[in-house]
């Protein structure tokens, strides 16, 4: 609880390195990845997905929006489908309260503002990373 608003606040503070950091250390986990899948067994499988991880692996190194891109990749997913339970929800008979599907719907909306926010400024994308950490580590923290 108490390490992750902690690196929650590390990454309020400094949005810019950790983005950097988080997009290092994913670009070069992926590379690792990728070179243990082709050296693991030599067959085209491995060569075909040792390569693409290779490759993502290298974007993510030296491109620091690669990781804010999947952050607004990950709010679209989730949004899209919270505006579909959530309409859904209001239209049909369904075990969700009218209440509980408008709320859906307008978190759905927010995800979707969020998504866009992440696309255009990694730094965005570092503060609600920090954020959520802190409030995953309070709540870890209280439990």
């Amino acid at each position: 609880g108490i390490l992750s608003i902690i690196i929650g606040l590390i990454f309020i503070i400094f949005p810019i390195f950790s983005s950097f950091a988080v997009s290092l250390l994913v670009g070069l986990s992926l590379v690792f990845l990728g070179l243990v899948t082709i050296l693991s067994k030599f067959e085209a499988v491995n060569i075909i997905v040792g390569i693409i991880s290779i490759i993502l692996g290298l974007l993510f190194i030296f491109n620091i929006s690669a990781v804010s891109f999947l952050l607004g990749f990950q709010f679209y997913t989730v949004a899209i489908v919270m505006v579909l339970v959530g309409v859904t929800g209001l239209i049909r008979n369904t075990s969700l309260s009218k209440l509980s599907s408008l709320l859906i719907l307008i978190m759905g909306i927010i995800g979707f503002v969020l998504g866009t926010f992440s696309f255009v400024n990694p730094i965005y994308a570092a503060v609600l990373v920090g954020i959520t950490l802190i409030i995953e580590g309070v709540v870890m923290y209280l439990d």
